[in-house]
């Protein structure tokens, strides 16, 4: 009796901290929708300039007189609404990764903590500056050149629901690019590779980022060179952090080494003085 009572308890044990667990990441999540839903609120009242301003881009190369064009009869609302969803989701990424990073952080060492949380928030700006590089230099060279080789008689109206997915695709395409930083430090800080091992490979790389670039642009190569390039520098200025990373993290190992020969030092030569005391 007294061990199925012992067993009952633990079981017990075991599902109060389980349970707690997930009522904080219930929590936590809900945190994040009230905030996605608020900040979308906020948009929604201006939903159209938003739109205006996405397609600003498109619009100034258009020719004179063109326009963009509704092919669906509930376009006009539900294409600023997904925009409008979709921006909120956006720009209230930093409060759900740091719900994701507090419902985490507590299961992890000392060392992975003051790892993880820069490399985290390294990644939300790189995401958010690919963003703006597809839309400041990507987006006016890239529709410069689709309007430029126009056929003849052929009058260009794009889509306004065809343009948000294409526009968000290419905002996704280059704020996943930017993110190469981090994934090439966090390679080399897990043991995987190492900085030299990876610069050896700096050819395949390359061949690599052309290829993402040409599966994840339009087919032409203004596009494809405007996301290749930039992953191939930005993959050259991981290696950089690495390497500084690695010296860093070497710095630290030798110190720690020299302070704890010197906390074996001074142990051994307090037992000494212990015991001449005694002998004494």
């Amino acid at each position: 009796m007294s061990e199925n009572s012992n067993s009952t308890d633990t079981s017990v044990e075991q599902e109060a901290p389980f349970m707690s667990h997930l009522v904080e990441l219930r929590d936590r999540l809900l945190r994040a929708v009230l905030v996605v839903l608020v900040v979308f609120l906020a948009l929604f009242t201006f939903s159209n300039e938003l739109y205006s301003l996405l397609a600003e881009p498109l619009l100034r190369h258009l020719p004179q007189g063109s326009s963009m064009i509704a092919t669906e009869v509930a376009s006009p609302f539900l294409t600023p609404f997904k925009l409008s969803m979709v921006t909120a989701i956006f720009i209230s990424m930093p409060f759900i990764l740091y719900q994701l990073w507090a419902f985490v952080a507590p299961g992890l060492y000392k060392h992975e903590k003051s790892m993880a949380f820069p490399l985290l928030f390294s990644s939300i700006i790189l995401f958010y500056l690919g963003m703006v590089f597809a839309y400041f230099v990507v987006f006016p060279l890239m529709f410069g050149f689709f309007t430029g080789i126009q056929l003849q008689g052929v009058t260009m109206m794009t889509d306004i629901t065809k343009y948000l997915d294409f526009v968000l695709k290419m905002f996704f395409a280059f704020g996943m690019a930017f993110e190469v930083p981090i994934a090439t430090i966090i390679v080399i800080a897990t043991g995987m590779t190492t900085a030299e091992k990876l610069a050896d490979k700096r050819p395949f790389i390359i061949v690599i980022a052309f290829i993402v670039g040409m599966l994840l642009t339009p087919p032409d190569v203004v596009s494809q060179m405007l996301l290749a390039i930039p992953m191939w520098v930005l993959f050259e200025l991981g290696l950089v952090f690495s390497r500084l990373l690695s010296r860093k993290r070497e710095r630290l190992a030798k110190e720690r080494e020299k302070q704890e020969e010197q906390e074996l030092d001074d142990e051994f030569e307090k037992a000494i003085a212990e015991e001449e005391k005694l002998n004494k």
